[in-house]
């Protein structure tokens, strides 16, 4: 397989957010397999135990923060150099208090393997008695936060 091209590589952001935020996870999960067929290894955040595979990196985290998280590409902050995509990522989401929007810096490597590296950095919500911390809860259990 050879490495994307900058026009994959966009068209692949793209379909990220448009799909996510459809909540089309058919959909969502064929635009990431077309990418990245081969391994997926994830730091989400960096600092946290590594996460591996399709469904532990892609799926779970779907299932569990779609319903109640949208994606924005903060404006002029998509970085497409070589295999590699980044961008500032508006994470909008929906709690018991009205909508909040959190930032993280994302970072996606596709390899000439198949296999995508990602690594993301965002302050860690608190395991709390909300939406936003029982999702947490879920996916970060040891609470590194």
């Amino acid at each position: 397989m050879a490495k994307p091209t900058r026009q994959e590589l966009q068209e692949w952001a793209d379909n990220y957010i448009a799909l996510w935020n459809a909540g089309d996870k058919e959909a969502w999960a064929e635009n990431w397999r077309r990418m990245a067929p081969g391994d997926f290894r994830m730091l989400d955040p960096v600092g946290t135990p590594e996460k591996r595979g399709f469904e532990e990196c892609a799926l779970d985290a779907f299932d569990l923060f779609q319903p109640n998280v949208h994606f924005k590409i903060a404006e002029g902050t998509l970085f497409i150099c070589d295999n590699e995509v980044a961008w500032l990522l508006e994470n909008h989401i929906e709690t018991e208090k009205g909508k909040i929007v959190g930032l993280s810096i994302e970072t996606y490597r596709f390899e000439e393997d198949g296999s995508v590296t990602i690594r993301t950095y965002y302050r860690i919500p608190a395991h709390s008695h909300d939406i936003l911390g029982d999702m947490y809860k879920v996916y970060l259990p040891e609470d590194p936060g």
